[in-house]
């Protein structure tokens, strides 16, 4: 049945784009209707489906506070319901524009394959109540699907995907908007801005949280954070930002994952003040620029090849990869205590904070895959139970990656020497020291290694779980089977 319409109202659905500036779909919907209601839907079934940490639910509630507030400077109210997951959000999206009685409802594309599912779903049941659905393009800087070969396919490898992504970019560069005008006014009923569950204590919801509060919320403390690193410290981030004791990265991936923050506004932040960014490629503001581009590319590729995040290796022969279950040893990487001090470090800091250093990410997945020889979606679940910047294209993306299974990813033969890592990046045990305690007394000559110290019997720290050489060649071999074993069919 169709609905009774007023013409002038309409709906915006926020997602993962927790931000009033350089919202396409808010901007649009401004730009359209007189009057707009805002609607955030929480899922908690389908956040435990899909392993979303406690700390990014906590900043995810705590932005939502600040968001309402934007969009109350704007005469939107903000409606924050729960249903149990994406198969309940179609009916509750007709129910909710019958009863405001708006004819169009305006979302963000999102790329992911259960995303696009549930999308799919309420565009047909938008429609048959004879209300517009509008899924907008946003989260990329260049849409998804429109960075191709000269055949017209996805690119599988990223240099030559950067490679066009710059030149369309410089051909027509995509920048942000600003915040929309506010509307003249708001003939929203006040029910339709009540908020569920206002003071969550330890769940909200009914899902747990973990505290967030080390990472600022507010619209202002977020854009100095984008400006100031722009400014100050994204010249040395070629030379810095791989040692995790130096605060050499702009750690905005956290914001970037909710939407508080979108890629746009980064590249627009770093070409106003570096307009020599993308001609200068070995300097520190392109190379961090070279980081938002590989987000665009795993972006682009869950886009292309759902299958990757439908628990799918990119690379299909690694299905064959003979992958250990030992839970026993996957316990010891997830608690950081395998005996290599850079990984136990790493790890116990993702517990502890909900955060990971780039460069230790990648260590860390490297062990779990390689020297343990444990399936990269164990390391992918944990990685995404405990991230306060969570993503599934980039966190998918990295751990396919690190594993030898993804695109354009780090050839099954080469494995990181979790030791030697952490000489190079940690040269004087800096961060170790910080989360190891148990080596605090332990002499820089031998942090990376302190079972070879002399007074390694006095510490309450285990000798190294697996010997890295040995497990090298294991690794290599099973990769070697496996494709033999796929190339014979």
């Amino acid at each position: 049945m169709a609905a009774t319409n007023n013409s002038n109202r309409c709906l915006v659905w926020f997602r993962a784009d927790l931000r009033t500036v350089d919202n396409t779909a808010l901007i649009q919907a401004c730009q359209k209707y007189s009057s707009v209601l805002a609607v955030f839907i929480a899922t908690p079934e389908q956040w435990a489906a899909h392993d979303t940490a406690p700390i990014q639910i906590d900043f995810i509630r705590r932005r939502l506070a600040v968001l309402r507030s934007q969009l109350a400077e704007l005469n939107i109210p903000l409606r924050i319901e729960s249903v149990a997951d994406f198969n309940a959000v179609p009916d509750y999206l007709v129910t909710l524009a019958h009863d405001w009685q708006a004819g169009h409802v305006f979302c963000n594309k999102q790329y992911e394959w259960n995303e696009r599912q549930r999308d799919l779903a309420a565009g047909h049941a938008l429609a048959e109540a004879g209300i517009k659905f509008s899924v907008l393009e946003d989260t990329c800087v260049l849409a998804a699907g429109t960075i191709l070969t000269r055949q017209g396919e996805p690119f599988r490898v990223f240099t030559p995907f950067r490679r066009e992504w710059l030149r369309q970019f410089q051909q027509s560069p995509a920048l942000a908007q600003t915040a929309p005008q506010p509307l003249t006014r708001s003939d929203c009923d006040p029910r339709f801005g009540s908020e569920t569950e206002s003071n969550p204590g330890q769940s909200w919801l009914g899902y747990p949280l973990a505290d967030s509060s080390l990472w600022p919320v507010d619209e202002e403390t977020i854009r100095d954070a984008l400006m100031r690193f722009c400014i100050e410290h994204v010249a040395d981030y070629g030379e810095q930002r791989d040692f995790p004791a130096v605060e050499g990265t702009s750690k905005l991936s956290p914001y970037l994952a909710i939407g508080a923050l979108s890629a746009r506004q980064c590249v627009s932040a770093i070409l106003h003040e570096h307009p020599q960014a993308l001609e200068k490629q070995d300097a520190g503001p392109f190379v961090w620029l070279n980081e938002i581009i590989w987000r665009e590319f795993y972006r682009h590729l869950i886009d292309a090849y759902p299958k990757v995040s439908r628990a799918q290796p990119f690379i299909d022969w690694t299905k064959q990869v003979a992958w250990h279950s030992d839970k026993a040893a996957l316990a010891r990487w997830q608690q950081g205590e395998t005996g290599f001090p850079i990984v136990d470090a790493a790890m116990r800091q993702l517990k502890a904070t909900g955060w990971m250093h780039n460069r230790l990410r990648m260590i860390t997945a490297s062990f779990l895959t390689k020297d343990l020889l444990i399936h990269w979606q164990a390391g992918e679940q944990w990685f995404m139970s405990h991230l306060i910047d969570g993503d599934l294209a980039s966190n998918n993306g990295g751990w396919q990656w690190a594993a030898s299974t993804g695109t354009d990813a780090q050839p099954y033969f080469r494995v990181f020497n979790p030791t030697t890592q952490g000489k190079k990046f940690d040269p004087n045990g800096e961060f170790i020291r910080t989360w190891v305690k148990e080596l605090d007394r332990v002499p820089d000559k031998y942090i990376h290694n302190p079972h070879e110290w002399s007074g390694a019997a006095s510490l309450a720290y285990p000798p190294p779980m697996v010997d890295h050489k040995l497990a090298r060649l294991q690794a290599i071999e099973a990769f070697k089977q496996a494709k033999a074993a796929a190339e014979a069919g």
